[in-house]
């Protein structure tokens, strides 16, 4: 009687589950995570044993290639010029578009036959829907494989392994889902740009050099245009000015459209020349986007006071970061200020081009500007604090000002223009400091880089004397320094009208030859 209950005890107690304290089995939570890590690398790998689809986009060959990434978004490399960054969507992937060959024969079609470009548009929006259709069929198969193969390997099961597949295909739709919820089609007006993005394979040998030396070229440029201004300096070719110690030192750039090599040269610039004050006459940005503010903190180390004016390509937003940067002086709506021995006044362009949400008002607006420039420079000398010098972006606002000050300096045209104007002021537009930026792609030649450093008589506040650099385009050592006197002496005290062009005097050039990496 006692002895059934007791066998009946023993066999409950054989038959009851262990405890998993006991037997050290895995947590639940703990199985959870280490699936989940199974599945994103197996998926990570998958993607990587698939690389990328080679697809055609109207004339140019691209790669797409998914890439896992904590922000998603698309980015764009465009060999030689550098990548855009697109906030194209949210997600854990990321699209990688690489352009690396510009058909010669689907481009020469396009020039053949012009009439093929009102159609591009659909042509590439065609092609970039199949390569990323194509892309992510390929994808889900490699995400698929990838995390079953690994499950197979790590679990030897494989009911775990078709879990890890199932599991990984759910998180990469998912991921689709996400990506086309938060899809941002106006992103494009706003890329984030980083790389060269100012130069082309014809023109300056092997792109993938050029990029990876680009830091070495920007500092040859700069100490090229040392060495020419100390061999000028030396030779005894000089013109009859010589600028007295004393001589005030304006460095006029103008439109560097973020070549980030324009910093360099202006920075051997003023160590050379001694300069004491930089005046820029606008569009120092290509799209005045925020994403490019970054590229303006150079200006705090350059040396010497930078007096600014807002460009056509230079935003609201450009012009407030400049003006928060220690060093920087912005001037707008006929404001004025004294700097470095000197009292100048300007304004900003009316026009934000790359705002397409406004019609363009053209000249109309310019002149405008460049009359109610006029009217605070009269106001300046009423009020017994005459300016010596006026800044606008635009040539059409600077002609303005025609009788109100002696020297106006402009830019905007990416040449120098030198002209006394029919009231007696000067009008000096400066070239392309940054060698016309992206621009310089779309010439048959680089565009050159021009500066000029401006000698005034620290007395009169009155031009005495130029220097004109010109540096060879992107990928190029030539430089030219010329100096240029006024057609009335160096005082320029009564300007002829009669001789809009002063002539140029001797000038130093250096042997033209191609810099190599």
């Amino acid at each position: 009687m006692v002895r059934a209950p007791l066998r009946a005890a023993v066999v409950r107690l054989r038959h009851r589950p262990r405890s998993t304290a006991l037997t050290g089995a895995p947590h639940p939570v703990t199985r959870a995570l280490g699936l989940l890590a199974v599945v994103v690398l197996g998926a990570w790998l998958g993607l990587l044993i698939v690389g990328s689809v080679r697809t055609p986009v109207g004339p140019m060959d691209t790669d797409m290639t998914l890439r896992p990434s904590l922000s998603g978004g698309t980015k764009i490399n465009v060999s030689p010029l550098g990548a855009l960054e697109l906030d194209s969507h949210i997600a854990p992937v990321r699209l990688d578009v690489d352009v690396d060959r510009l058909d010669p024969v689907r481009s020469q079609a396009l020039v053949k036959h012009p009439e093929r470009l009102s159609g591009l548009q659909d042509e590439v929006t065609s092609d970039v829907v199949s390569g990323t259709l194509d892309l992510a069929v390929r994808s889900c198969v490699a995400v698929v494989s990838g995390a079953t193969a690994l499950g197979l390997a790590v679990y030897r099961r494989p009911r775990r392994a078709l879990a890890a597949g199932g599991l990984a295909l759910a998180l990469l739709a998912a991921s689709g889902v996400c990506a086309y919820a938060t899809w941002n089609p106006k992103s494009v007006l706003e890329p984030k740009f980083s790389g060269l993005l100012s130069s082309a394979p014809s023109l300056v040998g092997d792109a993938r050099s050029i990029v990876t030396e680009f830091d070495v070229y920007q500092r040859e440029l700069a100490r090229l245009v040392t060495n020419v201004t100390k061999l000028y300096d030396a030779t005894s070719t000089l013109p009859v000015y010589r600028p007295d110690p004393a001589t005030i030192r304006v460095l006029h750039v103008s439109d560097i459209h973020l070549n980030p090599a324009a910093w360099h040269i202006i920075g051997s610039l003023v160590e050379q020349y001694e300069i004491d004050v930089i005046i820029d006459s606008g569009d120092t940005m290509d799209h005045g986007t925020a994403a490019e503010n970054g590229f303006l903190d150079p200006i705090s180390d350059l040396g010497a006071p930078y007096v600014w004016v807002r460009g056509n390509h230079d935003s609201k937003v450009t012009q407030a970061y400049v003006k928060g940067l220690r060093n920087a002086h912005v001037l707008d709506e006929g404001s004025a200020l004294d700097v470095g021995g000197l009292r100048v006044a300007g304004t900003g362009d009316p026009q934000f081009t790359p705002d397409r949400s406004l019609p363009a008002q053209g000249k109309a607006a310019e002149r405008m500007a460049g009359l109610r420039l006029a009217s605070a420079l009269r106001d300046q000398e009423q009020a017994g604090t005459p300016v010596d010098i006026a800044v606008a972006h635009d040539p059409n606002a600077a002609r303005e000002t025609d009788g109100t000050v002696p020297l106006v300096l402009a830019g905007h045209v990416h040449h120098r223009v030198n002209t006394v104007m029919k009231l007696g002021t000067r009008l000096k537009v400066e070239g392309s400091t940054g060698g016309g930026g992206l621009r310089a792609v779309q010439n048959e030649k680089p565009e050159k880089v021009h500066a000029s450093v401006l000698y005034l008589d620290r007395s009169t506040r009155r031009l005495q004397a130029w220097d004109e650099i010109t540096l060879g385009g992107l990928g190029l050592t030539t430089a030219e320094v010329s100096r240029h006197l006024p057609e009335g002496g160096p005082a320029d005290r009564s300007p002829s009208p009669t001789a809009p062009h002063p002539p140029a005097e001797r000038f130093w050039r250096s042997p033209p030859h191609p810099i190599c990496f």
